[in-house]
């Protein structure tokens, strides 16, 4: 039996079936979507932020731990667990010469003189004894490996202070930080200026031109 023709033509020039938008346009409401969730985000509550606002407190010497971390804005990653703080050894309670050289000794690699590129010092500040930095990632939360951190140095400065044996005639090994300046390639291990880099405080005062008044 042979189709109508009619009745085919119908079917062509009819409505058709489904009233759908093609997935391109699906994929261009969705990210259009998404604007418009943020946008009602920062209209909307945005301003209840307000209310936990702080006034910077510039650290003491009573608080003079530095805690780096990296967050994702909510997102899942498990670099978001780790933790680092960062101290000058010059502002830990060590009670003399002794125990400094102890506790260097006890930090091993993780001693360095000059401050790490991501401690969040400020070029401005020095420590004429370096830094120390510990960091943790091996638990299932941030603030246990904060929390394993902080008791890391404490207890390397306790060790530090107990007199019993201060490990004198045990010289600072520093082949962690030679390693490290021979692999940036920088020609700091040449000279005397691996643990002593030049920086602008050397700059001679007498060379600077007279400013015009």
């Amino acid at each position: 039996m042979e189709d109508d023709p009619d009745e085919l033509w119908d079917q062509i020039e009819g409505p058709p079936e489904t009233e759908d938008a093609p997935t391109a346009a699906h994929i261009l409401l969705q990210k259009y979507r998404q604007s418009l969730h943020y946008m009602r985000l920062i209209e909307h509550e945005m301003p209840k932020l307000v209310a936990y606002r702080k006034p910077f407190v510039p650290p003491t010497s009573e608080t003079p731990l530095i805690v780096r971390s990296m967050h994702y804005q909510g997102e899942n990653h498990p670099a978001s667990l780790k933790k680092a703080i960062v101290v000058p050894v010059d502002l830990l309670p060590l009670k003399d010469e002794k125990a400094l050289h102890k506790f260097i000794l006890l930090a091993g690699p993780r001693w360095s003189p000059n401050a790490p590129a991501d401690a969040g010092v400020s070029l401005e500040e020095d420590s004429d004894t370096g830094y120390i930095k510990i960091s943790c990632e091996d638990f299932p939360t941030p603030a246990m490996n904060l929390k394993w951190a902080s008791d890391t140095l404490d207890k390397l400065i306790k060790e530090a202070n107990d007199g019993k044996d201060t490990f004198e005639d045990v010289p600072i090994d520093v082949r962690h930080i030679i390693a490290k300046i021979r692999k940036a390639k920088k020609g700091d291990h040449r000279g005397n200026r691996m643990l002593n880099r030049p920086s602008i405080r050397d700059f001679p005062k007498e060379w600077l031109p007279t400013p015009f008044e």
